[in-house]
């Protein structure tokens, strides 16, 4: 079994393409074409060809702050023509001058037309050739620069994700050898998440990379990331629960293979429901519109089905071979401790169900009360990290520009049969230049809008009032925008808004419909998985309640935190879907083992209250140690200093410790016991089995 998988390790890491190969950061891009702002850029395409032709911007200004001086606006216009005669690959032109200038005088910019489009590695060289011939051409001007554009923003961030990437790995690690040692006190213990799961590691980006190309389907940057973090964390879990399993049947002093074939029964069909759990939960986001979503489904749900196979296959084959040594030199295995925490809360949970279940629930109902403050935010730079060049080129440009200025909000008009009709064209930008919000129109080539060759289609730049990723712009665009754009357009012509803010007025629209939709169908579906895994219905219905309660808490929790403590507008959009999604799915883990170990104690013959007792005291230790192993991985998030992985390593990790303790470890088994027989209806799971009570654990037996 360990060779197999080992060739496989091989085979895939020599033969199979990387994941940086499928990846994209483009979230717009991930729109169906059906919304608004995507057919405007077909048309803009079409018109302008505008979408296939990247650029990039130099900003550069004072380094005093004060307005620029006529030599300085010669010095820059110098700098456009030596980029020109620079001979870069894949740079067009440089052009600027008094109409680059700001109003305030302070900031002057050339714009550099790209050939090419999207993330090529050669307009990745093109932005570092137009750095290297800036830089000494300003040299000692008094003046600073700082390059900026989505390609730029993209070459900044790719290198800043690898960074975070390395980071986030070295400390998850780092972490769970730290809490394996101890929890176990043994190395060999602590090395064999890292060893194990890191040949899944090695196997599951050359997949995702193969089935991406295969079936042309995007991958988002965050996703190897993610990924590493859901492979240790979820490997690690899995290894935990048949590590504790194994060590509680040595305890009860069966002999290491029987042992260990009765702890990957046990801990098998509790792997098998989980990682079933997770894919659904993962799978789910295939019903997204918003590609964002769809691109973490399939690579997330393969990793997880890897590591599920691995947990029972390729685990156990090396503890059968190391056996009891693989908690060497710990001697723990060999007794059952006496009074320990577990035993206490254990106790305290089936003598006073109700205290436990109104203390735990009421902690996760005043955590979810934070949600009454939720705002969302759409603001992509904001997300970014910080101190990058093209993030300065942005804050330079805010030192001379409008807000809006960032990103115009473009309107384009096209005639529905022969050309525009220039008089009612001036008409209308007039009227949109009149709408609340908007401060005003960029002035094109010729005039306030710029025509196609053909006459046929007109595209109108509006600069607005707030920034271009602010809820007030995108209530503006999604609303009085374009009814005004729609309702007032000339007789014969069809207007569309586009640009980026119209994108994520569209993405909003997309988001809000995706959680409307795929909450409810991955709640479902992990509800038949665990209706079919203890042949109830009503288990189910509590277990899906609770975890729905604590998405609310995590989500209450994180806008406290960053909302409230932290003082951002809001949280990112994606982080609900995402919170959700581990919540709802990797959180179900620690319910699958607490409720599968509550009809386990049920079935050897123990009333409900009892059941609740011995189901925490030995159920409880492996949720415990899994949850803070989990949290911890995803906490590492936060070392990666990218705004969007800050928050959701702390929303993600704060949701599995709700998770692990208040909702699995004390709310389902003191909720369970309160219902007692009622619980296992109708399937009546809880009877006790039929074997002989020799064949029982002994070490549970009469406790």
């Amino acid at each position: 079994m360990i060779a197999g998988w080992v060739l496989v390790t091989v085979a895939i890491v020599t033969f199979a393409p990387t994941l940086g190969d499928v990846t994209t950061s483009d979230q717009a891009n991930f729109l169906p074409s059906d919304y608004e702002s995507m057919q405007a850029g077909e048309l803009a395409e079409q018109a302008f060809g505008q979408q296939q032709q990247a650029s990039a911007t130099i900003v550069v200004r004072r380094a005093d702050g004060q307005p620029l001086t006529t030599g300085d606006q010669a010095r820059i216009g110098d700098l456009a023509q030596d980029i020109n005669g620079a001979d870069i690959t894949r740079v067009t032109e440089a052009v600027t001058g008094a109409q680059a200038v700001s109003p305030n005088k302070k900031v002057q910019l050339v714009s550099i037309g790209l050939e090419g489009f999207g993330e090529d590695p050669e307009l990745v060289n093109a932005v570092e050739g137009i750095r290297d011939t800036t830089r000494p051409a300003l040299n000692d001007s008094g003046l600073e620069y700082a390059v900026t554009g989505d390609v730029a923003m993209y070459a900044d961030n790719a290198d800043a994700f690898d960074t975070a990437l390395l980071i986030v790995g070295a400390a998850t690690i780092v972490l769970i050898i730290s809490l394996l040692l101890l929890i176990y006190r043994s190395p060999v213990a602590a090395l064999l998440p890292i060893i194990t799961v890191g040949l899944v590691s090695a196997i599951a980006p050359g997949l995702v990379a193969w089935l991406a190309q295969a079936f042309d389907f995007q991958v988002d940057q965050s996703v190897q990331i993610v990924m590493t973090i859901v492979l240790f964390g979820v490997g690690t879990d899995y290894i935990v629960f048949l590590l504790f399993r194994y060590r509680e049947r040595l305890r009860a002093s069966d002999d290491p293979k029987t042992a260990l074939v009765a702890a990957v029964a046990r801990v098998g069909e509790v792997i098998a429901s989980a990682a079933a759990a997770i894919i659904i939960a993962f799978m789910a986001l295939l019903l997204a519109v918003f590609g964002a979503f769809t691109s973490f489904g399939p690579g997330l749900s393969i990793a997880v089905a890897l590591m599920a196979v691995a947990a029972v296959t390729l685990i156990p084959a090396v503890v059968s071979l190391v056996g009891t040594k693989v908690f060497w030199p710990s001697k723990s295995w060999q007794r059952t401790p006496k009074g320990t925490t577990f035993q206490r809360l254990g106790r305290l949970t089936g003598r006073r169900p109700a205290v436990v279940a109104i203390a735990s629930g009421g902690v996760m109902v005043a955590l979810a009360l934070g949600m009454f403050g939720f705002n969302t935010d759409y603001d992509q730079n904001a997300q970014l990290p910080e101190g990058t060049e093209s993030s300065r080129g942005l804050e330079y440009m805010r030192s001379g520009f409008p807000p809006g200025a960032l990103n115009p909000t473009s309107v384009y008009l096209k005639a529905d049969n022969g050309t525009l009709d220039q008089a009612a064209l001036a008409g209308y930008t007039k009227r949109l230049d009149d709408v609340p919000g908007v401060g005003g129109v960029m002035p094109g080539p010729t005039g306030p809008a710029t025509v196609s060759e053909d006459g046929t289609i007109a595209k109108i730049d509006l600069l607005l009032d707030t920034s271009p990723y602010a809820n007030a712009s995108l209530d503006l665009v999604d609303g009085e925008l374009r009814n005004v754009a729609h309702s007032e357009a000339p007789d014969g012509s069809t207007a569309y808004v586009g640009g980026l803010t119209s994108a994520f007025a569209d993405i909003r629209d997309a988001n809000t419909r995706d959680l409307w939709v795929i909450f409810p169908v991955a709640g479902v579906l992990i509800a038949i998985v665990l209706g079919l895994m203890l042949r109830s219905v009503v288990a189910p219905i509590y277990l899906m309640l609770a975890v729905v309660l604590g998405f609310f808490s995590t989500m209450g929790a994180t806008v406290i935190a960053f909302q409230g403590i932290g003082d951002r507008p809001g949280v990112s959009f994606m982080l609900p879907m995402l919170v959700y999604l581990f919540v709802v799915a990797i959180g179900t883990d620690y319910n699958i083992l607490m409720i599968a170990r509550l009809r386990e104690e049920a079935k050897l013959g123990h009333d409900p209250r009892t059941a609740a007792d011995l189901a925490v005291e030995h159920g409880g230790p492996s949720v415990g140690a899994a949850g803070v192993i989990l949290a911890g991985t995803f906490a590492s998030m936060m070392l990666a200093g990218i705004s969007f992985l800050v928050e959701m390593g702390f929303a993600v990790s704060i949701g599995i410790m709700i998770a692990a303790f208040a909702m699995s470890m004390f709310l389902v088994p003191s909720v369970t016991a309160l219902l007692g027989h009622a619980a296992w209806w109708p399937g009546h799971s809880d009877r006790a089995d039929a074997a002989p009570a020799e064949r029982r654990d002994p070490a549970r037996v009469g406790s």
